[in-house]
């Protein structure tokens, strides 16, 4: 078992893959956002590193307007994305989060395509500083943004304080 993410709501005993499933055919607005960053905290619990970076991806994907009461207390999990790959223990599998957000990006489809893909762009971001020594895909041609893009874009098609919430994760990893 792996410490809990502090940037994360602590799972509830008993969490699977039904935790999500129950939105399936719902609304997948405030109560959708909570569940997936609380079963990504109990996915990393158990080791499953990878797994629990797709779940905050599921997260970030949630259909939130910005003014939703879960957000003042769990903002959207840049800080998390950040713990995750500063914290993985060697041995844990987590993959190349550069390849998988460079993917994700440049893959991403609607509901709110641009937003969701500024948000993988972001993230892409915070994986090339916090784990440098990853390389991106080159077989697969894409336009990789600058900060200043990642942030600009994010600032029209994120919610209120996005863009600021990012910048100030991003700016914390140059020290």
């Amino acid at each position: 078992m792996m410490a809990l993410c502090p940037h994360l709501p602590p799972p509830r005993p008993g969490l699977d893959w039904r935790t999500l499933n129950a939105f399936a055919d719902g609304d997948r607005g405030a109560l959708f956002y909570h569940a997936c960053l609380e079963y990504a905290n109990s996915l990393w619990h158990r080791g499953y590193a990878a797994r629990a970076i797709l779940c905050l991806d599921r997260a970030m994907g949630a259909d939130l307007r910005g003014d939703e009461s879960v957000l003042l207390e769990w903002p959207l999990p840049y800080a998390a994305m950040i713990w995750f790959m500063r914290h993985t223990p060697q041995g844990v599998f987590i993959g190349n989060p550069r390849v998988h957000f460079q993917h994700y990006a440049g893959r991403m489809n609607e509901p709110r395509k641009e937003q969701r893909r500024w948000r993988a762009w972001a993230c892409w971001a915070l994986a090339r500083r916090v784990m440098p020594e990853l390389h991106g895909d080159p077989r697969h041609k894409v336009a990789e943004p600058t900060a200043t893009q990642i942030g600009a874009r994010l600032q029209r098609h994120g919610i209120a304080g996005e863009a600021a919430l990012w910048r100030s994760e991003l700016k914390g990893l140059r020290h």
